[in-house]
């Protein structure tokens, strides 16, 4: 059970819509929300079910009812102070969390039901988590403890979670004191290789020592109860049991009853025998993992048969897992695509050593060949969850894609007809599978030749722009061209510029002809003539003496729209500063070099009168259509140590950074923290993943409530914009609904402080 005082993802007020209870449900990946009165006081939960039995029951769906509708008032809750043994008790299978609330009512915190989770050292074992990759290291050392600990090293170096070994105590495990005594000739080889290749206890300890300050799981099989008595009292953190042991109900029960996580391999076993000792470690309450395994050595390809993992995964009801002794890593490649959590391979420097398993191991650059191809396959399996449109994609179809456009004049009102409609790209709008659903609707607005129909002509009405109530300056993206029509009649404090590189030959005043009253931002572009990407950190001279004399044109046009808006003396100008690479990213060494590359280019500019404000960064960001490896302006530390070394201010983009933190592993409330006070201007946006940048609001994994009370910690009065992708279609569309969101969380935010 874990009690959690986070409670911010899981809040919803009565008077909030039920769209947004939906998408606070899909976020929290809990699947439920507790709903709050204006004072905080809990007045009940809404999960999927209670929104499914909604659906069927109404006769009008209507997303933005108050969640009050269809909330549920029937549910189990405590008070505070409550004792941690009776609120564990009460949850289960069914009940999954427990509300805790206060003397007056209000919820102060959340009980989560913990599901059972394989874990070894601080790598957990489970179905959303990337496989654990043991490099098996064995006997493959042959008895050297210095090529032991190379092997470790280098299985460290390859990506490995893991390095295992072998440990036995053979005067209790052979007969005859391990002596090759009459034996056939292959125990005698195998006996043979044992008696002179064994590393001592201590020698094995040592090793595994070793392993983990290499920042590796170590694990080892005991072969005998002698080596798991030895190895617990070590204090290894889990055992892995060998093929030839799973029948050996001894040493299965002794390991279960150590209290330890096991791994299983199933090799040269009947399917009688895996269940009969599954069945075992179930009775002991084990927790533990089948690993798929043909022993042979190497094992042909026709016998290995992993298609069996779907059986082993039926039999265990537990994570599988995929102990390899063919050549090649193409099996461990596909036993991850079809659900292995865990892959075990041998690993040594050198095949032709003597020893059965030198021959079926992989070779450090192998293993790392290996270990990137599954973490690739891993991100590409991806989930069965409905289809959508990657980011990539929605780049392309915007290019590439065809809209339906008005053939002719419409005026509002006028039915349309299907001669009244053309497909023609770019695909900015509804695509043409949509034509039907615009035959025989009345025309909610007048339309020109060649304008683009959207969802909104559809639906008979779009969004449109009020005044909004923020505690920092706001403003819209907008380009030379839509300037008038996305500024006109709406109060807002400034506007960010972006320019194509096309736009930096335009004249200003052929756009603004008198001077405006809002203030001005500057976003330059990262796409030059000739396929040039702004890159101040580029190692070719050439190519970055380009990228400084562009950024110059951009500061050279940004000093001729001051006097258009003369409410701003120093306007910020956001860039792109590059360090980007085409298929991998650069070691923390490499990049320390581009940041100063960065800086030094910065000092070259003659930037009088304004200030550059480099952006920061996604991992993946998308050039013509495609994806390439970011490396700058994506770590919060390295970030906060540039802006100090050089004086910089920094453009937080919240959607950007959130891909960064997904991808890393890193808090988003700590990024935030840590980069906060180099913060001179914010693009507030949705994301999702490791890629989906640029979405609206609320349709990722942005907790906008947690963000707005971080941003007023760490940077408050910062101005920014919703840079929602394609916001300006529709006349701002966009804009206008991301502000909607925003308004209201951030005002929600503001209830909470009240509530504390």
């Amino acid at each position: 059970m874990i009690i959690s005082k986070q409670i911010t993802p899981y809040i919803v007020y009565y008077e909030d819509s039920i769209q947004h209870a939906l998408q606070k449900i899909s976020s929290n990946t809990r699947r439920l929300v507790y709903c709050l009165s204006e004072t905080g006081v809990l007045e009940g939960l809404v999960t999927d079910g209670d929104f499914r039995r909604w659906v069927v029951s109404t006769q009008e769906i209507n997303l933005q009812k108050p969640v009050q509708q269809i909330t549920n008032t029937s549910f189990v809750w405590v008070r505070e102070g409550e004792s941690p043994e009776k609120i564990e008790a009460l949850l289960s299978n069914k009940i999954t969390s427990i509300p805790i609330v206060d003397e007056a009512g209000r919820l102060t915190a959340i009980a989560w039901r913990e599901e059972p989770v394989l874990r070894f050292g601080n790598r957990e074992i489970r179905h959303e988590k990337p496989a654990f990759l043991i490099a098996e290291i064995g006997n493959n050392h042959n008895g050297s403890i210095d090529l032991a600990k190379r092997l470790v090293e280098l299985a460290a170096e390859s990506g490995a979670d893991c390095a295992k070994f072998q440990l036995r105590d053979m005067e209790s495990l052979y007969a005859n004191s391990g002596e090759a005594v009459s034996e056939d000739l292959g125990s005698e080889y195998t006996l043979d290789l044992l008696k002179r290749f064994q590393l001592s206890v201590d020698e094995m300890f040592e090793i595994l020592d070793f392993t983990r300050q290499c920042g590796m799981v170590p694990l080892c099989t005991p072969w005998d109860l002698a080596s798991l008595a030895r190895l617990d009292e070590y204090g290894l953190e889990g055992f892995k049991i060998a093929s030839a042991d799973l029948t050996n109900h001894a040493l299965l029960e002794a390991a279960a009853r150590t209290g330890k996580p096991l791994l299983l391999s199933t090799g040269m076993s009947l399917e009688q025998e895996i269940q009969d000792s599954v069945a075992l470690l179930k009775q002991q309450g084990a927790s533990f993992a089948l690993l798929h395994c043909n022993s042979t050595y190497p094992a042909p390809m026709s016998d290995i048969n992993l298609a069996y993992l779907d059986r082993l995964r039926e039999i265990s009801q537990s994570p599988v897992g995929y102990s390899g002794h063919e050549r090649g890593f193409e099996v461990c490649i596909a036993a991850v695509a079809r659900g292995a959590k865990i892959i075990e391979k041998h690993f040594t420097v050198d095949r032709n050593m003597e020893g059965n398993d030198h021959r079926v191991s992989l070779l450090p650059d192998e293993f790392a060949t290996m270990v990137k191809a599954i973490r690739n396959v891993e991100e590409a399996i991806g989930s069965s969850s409905t289809r959508t449109i990657s980011q990539g994609e929605r780049l392309n179809r915007e290019v590439l894609a065809k809209s339906l456009v008005a053939a002719r004049a419409i005026r509002k009102g006028e039915k349309i007809s299907e001669e009244m409609i053309n497909a023609r790209s770019p695909g900015r709008g509804l695509q043409p599978s949509r034509l039907n659903d615009l035959l025989g609707i009345s025309a909610c607005r007048d339309m020109a030749p060649g304008d683009v129909f959207f969802e909104s002509d559809i639906m008979g009405e779009s969004a449109q722009p009020r005044p909004y109530h923020f505690d920092r300056p706001w403003g819209i993206p907008v380009r030379y061209h839509d300037f008038r029509e996305l500024t006109q009649d709406v109060p807002m404090d400034f506007v960010e510029i972006h320019f194509s590189y096309r736009d930096l030959d335009l004249a200003p005043s052929s756009y603004f002809s008198s001077p405006s009253s809002l203030g001005l931002v500057v976003h330059s572009p990262e796409l030059f003539a000739g396929d040039h990407v702004m890159d101040l950190s580029s190692e070719d001279d050439a190519y970055r003496s380009r990228s400084i004399a562009e950024l110059q044109r951009v500061i050279n046009r940004t000093r001729d729209l001051k006097r258009f808006f003369p409410r701003t003396e120093r306007p910020m100008i956001i860039i792109n500063a590059g360090g980007f690479t085409s298929d991998h990213f650069l070691p923390e060494t490499r990049r320390q070099v581009l940041y100063d590359r960065i800086g030094a280019a910065l000092a070259e500019v003659d930037s009088e009168g304004v200030e550059i404000i480099p952006q920061t960064m996604p991992p993946f960001p998308w050039h013509f259509g495609g994806q390439r490896y970011h490396n700058l302006f994506m770590d919060h530390i390295e970030i906060a140590r540039f802006c100090e070394k050089y004086g910089t201010r920094i453009c937080y983009d919240i959607s950007h950074s959130k891909l960064a933190c997904n991808y890393f592993g890193w808090s988003m409330q700590h990024f935030t923290r840590d980069v906060g006070k180099y913060v001179a201007h914010l693009h507030i946006v949705d994301a999702k993943g490791h890629h989906d940048e640029g979405l609206q609001i609320g349709a990722g994994d942005i907790d906008f409530e947690s963000l707005a009370r971080d941003l007023k910690q760490w940077s408050p009065g910062v101005s920014f914009i919703p840079e929602i992708w394609q916001g300006h279609k529709n006349g701002g569309e966009g804009f206008w609904i991301a502000l909607d969101r925003l308004e209201k969380s951030f005002s929600a935010q503001r209830k909470e402080e009240v509530i504390d």
